[in-house]
């Protein structure tokens, strides 16, 4: 037995998987960027450097 997968559910499946991967970036991006660590800043600080991302 075969499921037909419909153009809109594909649709709506990656939708779901590119809010899921953007809200786990920012929340990555977030909690170590605002760390009171300053060991966990400074590690994130040099990898955003390192990958040529802005952060100034």
């Amino acid at each position: 037995m075969t499921t037909a997968v419909t153009h809109s559910q594909q649709r709506a499946d990656v939708r779901v998987v590119a809010l899921v991967a953007f809200a786990f970036g920012a929340a990555l991006v977030f909690t170590t960027g605002f760390a009171h660590s300053a060991m966990l800043h400074s590690a994130a600080h040099d990898t955003r450097h390192s990958l040529s991302f802005p952060c100034h």
